[in-house]
């Protein structure tokens, strides 16, 4: 791998060039260059630096490294070690790793390091630095690596999407940033309603590019991009650089350097790829069985129906799930989120929301429920296991008629899994698996009561009648009945994760993952109260199974 050399001026960018009136920057323009990139095959990937055991070596400021130790973070991952010499030199960087593979810490440092450095003022309504990404729970992760970086040095950020009022957001930005943090939807109400301006920003960041245009907002990001100003420095990384990404580097990219460290899927060598054939009336038994060990799992489903059915079947059964899909309320899905990433619940059960941008450690179990449509999801989904140099397993349920849609899929993901037919009770199942963990009563679901009495919690405007409703605004309704959660119905909702514990068997710890009696317990917000029947092998007697 060799670095291209180029002679020419920086060139005028070919749409979107001209400056927003009133704009302004503390970064001085570049003067390296090449002529414009109008194809990535332009593109030669840069070696990685010789030094490339600390971040002090790579050229990261004291201070940050100070704050890395601090954080227990010492040794660079092999996308930091490759870009940071470049990015922190001003350089426009195009950085290929998987999702996972520490991309967030490899833009977070040279953008702080350089709005430092800049010394430029905060203003009302005019961040000085810009991250966009496709989705609401890879904001609010990017803004929790990014955030203890920043306000350890004085830096003011913040983090807005879609789906919550924008009132604390157009707040936050009134009040001056030095970062910001966007999904493109809800960025562009802001800029529409003159409540956000792009002219100081000194440094614009993509991540996940391919997702972007996987999503359809190409054209929201270049209308977004078009707003900040040409002489800043920008960074685009992406697990793939295909659909449309191209376009994205020849149009905002200058003298871009290339680094593609990772593959687009952790490496085959890490995970072992399994497809379980089963019959229509058997899949959703054998599902509880994989879902019942206990390690961490991450189920997918195709539609988010299906994904809200199957984590209130599993949790009714004894195994414990939260759901994560497009319907939920932001609150709803990061309270299920946190209690997955925290060990509180060891199952999700999701649509492909969950297959790029959600970072989890330690998931030791991918379950494709429905196989996907095309093999770079199924790399994607399978991609949330076999982590950071961890191992992982990955599982397709597959039934007769789906047998070649399935074939195709792994030829294509380049991927050469195990195929074998399973019916519940196999015990291919349990050399996956392990150990089933302890059973977890559901809690008990409730009469409706008589009109006029019971609680409803949750959320939405005053209606006239009997009754008491909780939430964000109350007021007398008429009907009984009682609901709990923003978006599920039931006392087991998956909203709100709410769920028993187990008792342990003799031994047992009630941390995750203890060996000898595990149990799983609620989240703190949610009071447990259930009975102590235990997992199939304890004196509770055996789990019941998921209807088909």
């Amino acid at each position: 791998m060799s670095q291209s050399t180029n002679t020419s001026a920086r060139p005028q960018r070919r749409r979107g060039s001209r400056r927003p009136a009133g704009s302004a920057s503390a970064a001085a323009p570049r003067v390296d260059s090449t002529p414009e990139v109008t194809d990535l095959s332009e593109l030669r990937a840069e070696p990685a630096p010789v030094d490339g055991r600390t971040f002090a070596g790579l050229g990261v400021a004291p201070v940050l490294v100070e704050l890395l130790d601090k954080q227990g973070i010492s040794a660079p991952f092999p996308i930091q070690s490759a870009t940071l010499p470049d990015s922190l030199g001003g350089r426009d960087v195009l950085g290929r790793g998987q999702t996972g593979s520490g991309k967030t810490l490899a833009f977070s440092l040279p953008l702080v390091q350089r709005l430092i450095a800049s010394g430029a003022k905060r203003q009302p309504k005019r961040p000085r630095a810009l991250i966009l990404v496709p989705t609401r729970e890879l904001a609010n992760q990017v803004h929790a690596t990014l955030e203890p970086l920043a306000t350890a040095l004085g830096l003011r950020t913040a983090v807005i999407f879609g789906g919550v009022s924008q009132g604390p957001q157009a707040t936050a930005l009134r009040n001056g940033l030095d970062v910001l943090v966007a999904c493109p939807g809800r960025l562009e109400d802001l800029l529409k309603q003159n409540l956000c301006d792009l002219g100081a920003v000194e440094v614009a960041i993509l991540d996940e590019a391919d997702h972007m245009a996987d999503l359809g907002f190409l054209p929201a990001v270049k209308r977004i991009l078009d707003k900040t100003p040409t002489h800043g420095q920008r960074l685009l990384f992406s697990a793939t650089l295909d659909k449309g990404v191209d376009v994205l580097v020849s149009r905002y990219l200058t003298n871009p350097v290339l680094h593609s460290v990772d593959p687009a899927v952790a490496p085959v060598s890490t995970m072992t790829h399994h497809v379980f054939e089963v019959d229509n009336g058997h899949k959703s038994a054998v599902i509880q069985e994989l879902a019942a060990g206990r390690g961490r799992s991450l189920l997918f489903t195709r539609t988010k129906h299906g994904a809200k059915k199957l984590a209130k079947q599993l949790t009714a059964s004894g195994v414990p799930a939260v759901d994560l899909h497009g319907n939920l309320a932001q609150k709803a899905r990061e309270r299920n989120l946190d209690a997955f990433s925290n060990g509180t619940v060891k199952v999700l059960v999701a649509t492909d929301i969950a297959a790029r941008g959600i970072h989890v450690d330690d998931i030791e179990l991918v379950v494709h429920v429905d196989p996907p449509a095309e093999h770079k999801a199924y790399l994607h989904r399978s991609g949330r296991t076999a982590r950071a140099g961890s191992e992982g397993v990955v599982v397709t349920i597959m039934t007769a008629a789906q047998r070649n849609d399935v074939r195709t899929l792994a030829r294509q993901a380049g991927i050469r899994p195990v195929f074998t037919a399973v019916n519940p009770g196999a015990k291919e199942i349990e050399a996956l698996t392990g150990p089933a963990a302890d059973y977890v009563t559901p809690a008990p679901v409730s009469e409706a009561p008589v009109q006029g009495s019971g609680n409803r919690s949750g959320s939405g405007r005053d209606r006239s009648g009997g009754g008491s409703r909780s939430g964000s605004s109350s007021s007398p309704r008429s009907g009984g009945g009682s609901r709990s959660g923003s978006s599920s119905s039931g006392n087991y909702s998956t909203s709100s994760a709410n769920y028993g514990t187990s008792t342990p068997s003799s031994g047992g710890s009630q941390r995750p993952g203890a060996s000898g009696g595990q149990h799983r317990s609620s989240p703190a917000s949610v009071s447990a109260g259930y009975s102590g029947a235990r997992r199939r092998g304890g004196s509770g007697g055996r789990r019941p199974r998921v209807s088909a």
